[in-house]
């Protein structure tokens, strides 16, 4: 390299240190994307390796199958600095999760939403949801859940909820959405809840909210046990797979 090709490589360099500095969310400060990333939430100080905002006071607890994080619905939440499935044109994110039975009606768990780089601003109309509705039970039966996921990028969209399909308290669940390209599919363990065409542009990068819609409403009251974000769409014998009881 000559001595002023050394000296632009050095200039550019500190250029992009200094806009890292002041612009915390900014796709340029990203790590290199990864096929696959885990969440495991145990600890409230980082998740794959990137620092956490805690919001409230989200709980370690001590389960069955772990240590999870508890929410408490009203105040706690989690932000990680991070959209870990920005630039996937296809994509598998899951989510192990115990969801509680005294929750607001509709609760928004996770969202990853993507960030104009150049103002840190929150991109409208781009970004990922897993929510739950809660339905009450009929004739003293006890109330049940059902999965709504969503999914939004490039003027397109689509929402996944079947509260047909509902689903007791008590257990642990993965969820997950798949997306491949030209379908947008949900799970609550293998069993399909819905699926719908969806031409979805990949998300910009940007930051994910825990335990809330990522603008602090509809939060969510229960635990989170581990997430997992793959840039393909796997097949379910590839999903994720619940922990065993210790």
């Amino acid at each position: 390299m000559s001595f002023h090709a050394l000296v632009v490589s050095h200039a550019r360099r500190a250029r992009m240190t200094a806009l890292c500095a002041a612009m915390s969310w900014s796709a340029l400060c990203a790590r290199p994307a990864v096929a696959q990333e885990v969440w495991r939430l145990d600890q409230t100080a980082s998740l794959g390796g990137h620092p956490v905002k805690v919001l409230g006071a989200p709980k370690v607890i001590d389960t069955a199958i772990g240590k999870a994080i508890a929410f408490n619905g009203v105040d706690d939440a989690l932000f990680v600095p991070v959209h870990p499935l920005a630039g996937a044109p296809t994509w598998t994110w899951e989510m192990i999760f115990r969801p509680d039975p005294d929750g607001n009606p509709a609760q928004r768990i996770f969202h990853l939403q993507s960030v104009d780089a150049a103002t840190g601003a929150d991109i409208a109309n781009e970004r990922m949801l897993f929510e739950i509705r809660i339905v009450a039970g009929a004739d003293g039966k006890p109330a049940q859940w059902c999965l709504d996921s969503f999914a939004t990028a490039g003027g397109q969209s689509r929402t996944l909820l079947n509260c047909e399909k509902l689903h007791p308290f008590g257990p642990w669940y993965r969820v997950t959405a798949v997306y491949d390209g030209k379908m947008l599919h949900n799970y609550v363990g293998d069993e399909l809840q819905g699926e719908g065409e969806l031409n979805l542009a990949p998300e910009r990068p940007g930051r994910a909210s825990m335990g809330t819609r990522i603008d602090l409403r509809d939060f969510y009251k229960g635990a989170i046990y581990e997430a997992r974000f793959t840039r393909r769409a796997l097949p379910v014998s590839d999903f994720l797979k619940l922990p065993q009881a210790k």
